[in-house]
């Protein structure tokens, strides 16, 4: 496993982390506690959840996987997306739950309080905000950051990082206070933040966790141009705003996948490794998050980190990538 601090805060995170977002389904509870522990049986240490993810289950969940191993997990949740009263602004019904977005003193610490219990630990390792504050009622960045410093001040936060933010926004996080981290999409499918976020983060010594860097399992080799999916799972209709989901351009990623067959054979790893590896080997990118399913999925993801790339190993990919044509619309040509 290789390890990488999250940002300046000297904190050593796992360079590989595990999405728990699926795990605040409520289904299969006993899986996903089997599959965080398989990862962190072979060295990884980075957990992220949220309150939000299944309304609380998802850290419960995780709390029950690390018991009797909080020396081995770095835990990374979340506040800032709020279903509890009128505070904060509207951004729309989920689940029967009237969502808001706010990241005003009072409600952070509530929050806090709360994913303390759940997830049954002393201190949150890394407190990221979820989201941006928007009107009617936005909370002052430079707010939301006092109130994050004084948990950390308190003991109950070690660091401090942010999600989904724009450049702009996430300069104004920086120079509030200690920013430790940034979460964000990166992948080889979706390489905007290649222009902006990754240099920013790399100049500024802010740890880069990405998330959606298998695309929902587009990225691992096993999604064909037949494949079909359950009418619950977002993915049914994903080519009507994902082009690459189309059929056709699933097929050129396989083609393009069966041309890697010997780089997967030398480094004894599977597709989706060799993506993890590849995307956590580019300038800026310090952490990628795996989303599990299986306990499989655990071990297999824990495997990436150990899969070490070589620049003609990394250039040939990228010039693969380059010639399907343009990965950040999704407009593949073959």
């Amino acid at each position: 496993m290789q390890y990488r601090n999250l940002g300046g805060s000297e904190i050593p995170a796992s360079i590989v982390g595990l999405g728990t977002y699926l795990a605040g389904s409520g289904k299969n509870d006993r899986e996903y506690i089997t599959a965080i522990n398989n990862a962190l049986d072979r060295g990884v240490t980075l957990i992220d959840t949220a309150p939000s993810y299944g309304w609380g289950h998802s850290e419960k969940v995780v709390g029950k996987a690390i018991k009797g191993r909080r020396d081995d997990v770095v835990i990374a949740t979340k506040c800032g997306l709020w279903w509890h009263d009128e505070r904060g602004s509207p951004i729309g019904e989920k689940d029967g739950k009237d969502v808001r977005l706010s990241l005003r003193p009072d409600t952070i610490r509530i929050e806090v309080e709360d994913s303390l219990r759940r997830l049954d630990i002393e201190t949150i390792d890394l407190l990221q905000c979820h989201k941006p504050a928007v009107e009617p009622e936005l909370t002052p960045i430079e707010e939301t950051m006092a109130c994050l410093a004084a948990l950390k001040e308190e003991g109950k936060v070690r660091a401090i990082g942010i999600s989904n933010v724009s450049i702009e926004q996430l300069d104004r996080y920086r120079v509030a206070g200690e920013l430790a981290s940034h979460q964000f999409r990166y992948s080889m499918l979706f390489r905007a933040p290649e222009d902006d976020v990754l240099p920013y983060c790399a100049e500024h010594n802010v740890a880069s966790i990405c998330y959606m860097s298998l695309e929902q399992g587009l990225l691992t080799g096993k999604v064909g141009p037949d494949r079909s999916f359950n009418a619950g799972d977002w993915r049914a209709n994903a080519e009507q705003w994902l082009p690459w989901f189309r059929r056709e351009n699933r097929q050129k990623l396989l083609d393009m996948f069966s041309g890697w067959q010997d780089l997967v054979e030398h480094h004894s790893c599977t597709i989706a490794q060799l993506v993890i590896a590849w995307t956590a080997a580019q300038p800026g990118a310090t952490h990628i998050l795996c989303g599990l399913r299986t306990s499989e999925q655990g071990i297999e993801a824990a495997g990436a980190a150990a899969v070490l790339l070589s620049e003609s190993d990394l250039q040939r990919m990228s010039c693969d990538l380059v010639a399907l044509g343009n990965p950040m619309t999704g407009e593949l040509k073959g």
